[in-house]
């Protein structure tokens, strides 16, 4: 019983190291997101981390606009890369969970 606890204990240790070299790689993982215009383009990293920003000069002369273009673009963008990292987090987590009785399959 012991032993059994103790591999159960390694094995959740691996998987959050896991979790972790996931994570970290997710910086790297870049999402393009644009509006349907493409006047406004954005890069987005999966853990959520803005790397760039493209506004085009027909923006720049409408303030409101603008911000409506940011608002929708960068929601979007935040909206996918949450997705990718979620997916990402759920399957090196769950690849890495011991086999606990009464758990059930997740």
């Amino acid at each position: 019983m012991f032993g059994d606890m103790m591999g159960m204990m390694n094995k959740l240790k691996e998987a959050q190291k896991k979790v972790e070299v996931t994570k970290e790689r997710l910086n790297t993982v870049l999402i393009d997101e644009s509006s349907s215009d493409n006047k406004l383009k954005v890069t987005i990293t999966a853990n959520r981390e803005i790397k760039k920003i493209e506004i085009d000069d027909d923006l720049l002369s409408d303030k409101e606009m603008l911000e409506d273009y940011l608002i929708l673009t960068l929601n979007k963008a935040i909206n996918n890369a949450t997705n990718v990292h979620e997916t990402e987090i759920a399957a090196v987590a769950k690849e890495g969970m011991p086999n606990i009785p009464g758990m059930g399959n997740f």
